[in-house]
């Protein structure tokens, strides 16, 4: 059995980071709430638990608290920035509030040796690391010692060699912090004896053992839309029950260009596998017109996408099972301890989900995965290169990059710009350095002059943007001949722009994703 550690849930904003870097260093590992029960602890049998950070203070009376159990098991535990404090003040230390904060970068100095710090921090050593804390422990427990210091923090790393337990102050699961990974590497192998061996081609054989375990002879569809998550989640259905599944493409006319094709040649003509392709673009632009309002057209589309796929799936007939590509994130947001921003983020990247009357029983094949993981499991299955490093695209599609009113020029004129855009950004070799990139028309006019002419269009804006995680991100430095070359394609060659501008937002840390 793979080795399994468990993540309890303070509320922290990169509470998913701790899990991606477990997962990266081989280590399966799960996120749930703080208030876990006793009982679903012991069934989930952790080899380690690792205690997250969080917004509170843990002297406030309703500060939640870590269940006891979690330190009666035997198992290591390591408790970051909140968790630390948690573990402290239950287990008889005292956390008081800080005249000295530390946010961002910070130091601290290594004043002992430690397991976690074998191999990677030696006594004396100044080390940098990510502070996030308003409170600090100020005593600690029986059994606990100090191994490191920072100027705001005199406990800035705390361990219980007896019992295996270990506390930072600061965030190790941050890229902010260089040696942070290694040291998480070292509590889930050294301290906790995790051997490392959770792999995808492992993963891939167990999910096809657990779809066929759970769908048995049953009929399933599964709804595509031809990006990564549905894609490999299809690829995957397919592999373990084969005829058993059908797809349901529902076209809504806001895919970039070609990619409809793209979808239809590749899983009906070369993977052969069962899929009905519902052309719904006039269906959706009737349903759009006039329609101003962002939240209100995505509201329109995930009605509409429903209500097409669900006819559609009556049409088979005898099906038990719908498919959908869901992933880890998206699981971790529907039980966030402070609520998230998952409303928020679905609303803005989906256009559907499971409809109470089509009495279908969900499979999930991809809840446990990240978006690296899916992509990872895509090359596994084999799937084109080119579909597995696709950028993330919106379920709403083009229309939520054309603010105001969608119309069928609009999506004409924005497809030929984001196809120039994207095709000189592979031309330059810089597609797979972008973690996103796309075209907005935007809802603005301005006079130019072409040749001996004056005209009166509209303005597209680029945006491209770099990130390892998806938590934060920054724009993408082109060179500016790049910018130049590809502006001037755009203006020349796709009729109703006659100027484009480069958007260099960047997005800071706890904010949703990207469109």
């Amino acid at each position: 059995m793979t080795d399994r550690v468990l993540i309890l849930d303070f509320g922290s904003q990169v509470t998913q980071l701790i899990a991606r870097r477990l997962r990266e260093n081989g280590v399966y590992c799960e996120i749930h709430p703080f208030s876990m029960a006793a009982e679903r602890i012991d069934a989930f049998a952790p080899k380690a638990i690792i205690l997250s950070g969080g917004p509170a203070s843990v002297y406030e009376a309703e500060a939640p608290k870590a269940p006891q159990r979690v330190f009666e098991l035997g198992v290591p535990v390591l408790g970051i920035c909140y968790g630390q404090q948690a573990m402290c003040a239950q287990l008889g230390g005292r956390v008081a509030t800080s005249e000295h904060r530390e946010f961002g970068r910070a130091f601290i100095e290594i004043t002992d040796e430690c397991a976690l710090f074998e191999g990677l921090w030696p006594k004396g050593s100044r080390e940098q690391v990510w502070m996030s804390h308003g409170d600090r422990v100020e005593a600690l427990p029986p059994g606990f010692r100090a191994v490191a210091v920072s100027e705001g923090a005199p406990f800035a790393v705390v361990a219980d060699d007896r019992r295996r337990f270990y506390g930072t102050m600061f965030h190790p699961e941050v890229i902010h912090t260089p040696q942070g990974a290694a040291l998480l590497r070292n509590f889930t192998h050294r301290v906790a004896g995790c051997r490392g061996d959770w792999t995808m081609a492992a993963f891939r054989a167990q999910a096809v053992e657990r779809i066929r375990a759970q769908v048995g002879r049953g009929r399933v569809v599964c709804g595509l839309s031809g990006g990564v998550d549905s894609s490999v989640a299809a690829a995957l259905l397919h592999e373990a029950i084969g005829e058993q599944l059908t797809c349901i493409f529902v076209d809504h006319g806001l895919l970039r260009a070609g990619e409809a094709e793209e979808v239809v040649t590749l899983f009906r003509d070369h993977y052969n596998i069962p899929l009905i392709h519902a052309d719904a673009g006039a269906l959706f632009l009737g349903k759009l017109a006039g329609v101003g309002d962002p939240e209100q057209k995505r509201k329109i589309i995930g009605a509409t996408f429903i209500d097409v796929f669900d006819g559609e799936a009556h049409k088979i007939g005898g099906a038990e099972f719908l498919a959908q590509g869901t992933l880890y994130p998206d699981v971790i947001e529907s039980v966030s301890v402070t609520g998230g921003p998952s409303v928020t983020i679905k609303s803005h990247h989906n256009v559907g989900g499971l409809p109470e009357r089509m009495k279908l029983k969900l499979v999930e094949p991809l809840r446990e995965l990240f978006k690296d993981e899916v992509r990872a499991l895509g090359s596994e299955l084999g799937l084109p290169e080119r579909l597995v490093k696709r950028h993330p695209f919106p379920g709403p599609g083009l229309a939520i990059r054309i603010p105001g009113e969608v119309t069928r020029e609009k999506l004409e004129i924005l497809r030929k710009a984001d196809a120039i855009f994207l095709e000189e950004i592979r031309n330059a070799g810089l597609y797979d350095a972008i973690w996103q990139a796309f075209a907005v028309l935007l809802p603005v006019r301005t006079v130019g002059v072409m040749g001996d002419g004056r005209t009166y269009d509209q303005v597209c804006a680029l945006r491209a943007v770099t990130s390892t995680d998806g938590m934060t991100a920054d724009y993408f430095p082109f060179p500016h001949d790049f910018l130049g070359r590809t502006a001037t394609r755009i203006i020349n060659e796709v009729r109703g722009i006659n100027r484009v501008v480069y958007d260099v937002t960047s997005k800071p840390p706890g904010t949703i994703e990207w469109e």
